[in-house]
């Protein structure tokens, strides 16, 4: 992974390859295939063991704390090497399926806990019942990539904390609501495969 890592100080993602990695790393490729099929799973790979999220949960006490928490996180991510490394690989994987499906696998992963975040928020009754959790998710992410591959606008913490305000004012339970509200037990969420994540979202329940 530090092969991978000081790699990419020196070329873009789009110019690296594996040959070059194992050079690097003075292994055989058929070592770096064994545990990553492709260039683009290596490189989640690497990003996954640097940008493990290990947030102090003792300071979060509501679901939307933590929604805000993670949204500082991925802001603060995609404004360094990270953003940049996925920039390319979605523009590489314009013209290579297999690279745009690892993508999916990497993005489709997170996807998962985030919906179950939002669906926790609905359980709690923080947020609305009636919203499709999915959808919330989009709202939340969306912008930030758009910020990220277009370039239009700074990617700060702040537009982050401002993005979150707004989505947070369309799917909060009012304050005087929530207070009558007995708390529930948060739901299990079911892992969605691939092929469930690239299909049509189900309105949440």
């Amino acid at each position: 992974m530090d092969s991978v890592y000081e790699l990419l100080q020196e070329v873009p993602a789009r110019h690296l390859t594996m040959d070059a990695v194992a050079k690097r790393a003075n292994v055989g490729r058929p070592t770096l295939y064994k545990w990553w099929p492709s260039k683009a799973a290596l490189l989640m790979a690497m990003f996954h063991e640097r940008l493990a999220e290990n947030p102090d949960k003792s300071a979060v006490t509501t679901v939307e704390a933590s929604v805000r928490a993670k949204m500082y996180r991925v802001a603060t991510s995609l404004n360094g090497l990270f953003g940049k490394v996925m920039g390319d690989l979605v523009a590489e994987g314009q013209s290579d399926p297999k690279v745009l499906q690892d993508l999916h696998n990497h993005i489709c992963k997170r996807r998962v806990r985030s919906v179950a975040e939002i669906e926790r928020g609905k359980s709690t009754g923080e947020f609305r019942h009636d919203i499709d959790s999915e959808v919330v998710v989009d709202m939340l992410l969306g912008p930030l990539y758009y910020r990220l591959l277009l370039g239009f606008r700074p990617l700060t913490r702040a537009y982050a904390d401002q993005l979150t305000q707004q989505v947070m004012r369309a799917i909060k339970v009012p304050a005087e609501s929530m207070a009558k509200r007995p708390q529930a037990k948060s739901p299990k969420v079911r892992v969605k495969s691939i092929s469930d994540a690239r299909s049509t979202p189900k309105k949440a329940r």
